[in-house]
């Protein structure tokens, strides 16, 4: 009951403050194109010109063998170019506010929240342009296609949940930022975009699944490249992910909130 109080109260402190939170992410998209010349269209063109670095530079590696080699990089390029932007910007979005924060008494988490938005907005205008590579590619479309929104929701879930216990950790660990930029490189080479998992033995490959988002990586694959529907256990992978990261950042923004001011 406790908990479902706490769940009204907050949405309705979200509701009496939606004008704020949609200036936010006007905001969050003005500040990230000012003064460029192609603006938005670096939304599409960042993701583009990773994957044409990575075709050029690994086709010849660990393409050869592989069917669909573009589209395989491309799926893991935009689940990974989502998880970067969404997770960074969450975990500065409370020190970057700083100068609000300290003078309004506003819900914190509409920070985190606008950051993530903005960061989902740019991720879907990567799927349109997947969808267009898969059509090219002769990828064979199916009505098991609608069931990318699930792997979706999930990474967004997911990416809120992280964006939150950053945004903590990096109120108390200024450190955190410079951290987290070494471990997404590691984690950049360990998500399985430019190579396939199948050249390894099968408990290394099960090892690859404690990987969230090389789960959301492979979930896109298996929709696409095989046109297989995962089992239910693999849905339920990555659902107990996405609620796990959520609840924890929850947590921790609970068992902080009321200190953020003290550090910020």
């Amino acid at each position: 009951m406790t908990v479902l109080r706490e769940t009204k109260q907050s949405i309705r402190r979200f509701a009496k403050n939606q004008f704020l939170f949609e200036e936010l992410v006007k905001r969050d998209f003005r500040q990230r194109y000012k003064r460029t010349t192609l603006g938005m269209a670096w939304s599409v063109l960042s993701p583009l010109l990773t994957l044409l670095i990575l075709k050029v530079v690994f086709t010849q590696i660990f393409g050869r063998n592989t069917p669909h080699f573009t589209i395989y990089m491309f799926a893991g390029v935009i689940v990974m170019s989502f998880y970067k932007e969404a997770t960074k910007k969450g975990m500065t979005s409370l020190l970057a506010n700083a100068s609000i924060i300290t003078k309004i008494n506003l819900p914190k988490y509409m920070f985190i929240l606008s950051r993530n938005v903005s960061a989902f907005v740019n991720f879907l205008l990567t799927i349109g342009l997947f969808l267009i590579f898969c059509i090219f590619d002769h990828i064979q479309f199916g009505w098991h296609f609608l069931l990318l929104i699930f792997p979706i929701a999930c990474e967004l879930v997911m990416n809120i949940g992280i964006g939150m216990i950053l945004s903590v950790w990096n109120i108390f660990f200024r450190d955190t930022e410079y951290l987290y930029d070494v471990f997404l490189t590691l984690l950049n080479y360990v998500s399985a975009i430019f190579y396939t998992v199948d050249r390894f033995g099968a408990k290394m490959q099960s090892i690859f699944l404690l990987n969230p988002v090389y789960v959301i990586i492979k979930y896109f694959r298996m929709i696409t490249i095989d046109g297989i529907i995962p089992s239910l256990q693999y849905h339920a992978l990555m659902i107990f992910y996405a609620l796990f990261f959520l609840l924890f950042g929850l947590h921790m923004y609970k068992k902080y909130n009321h200190q953020f001011i003290y550090y910020i």
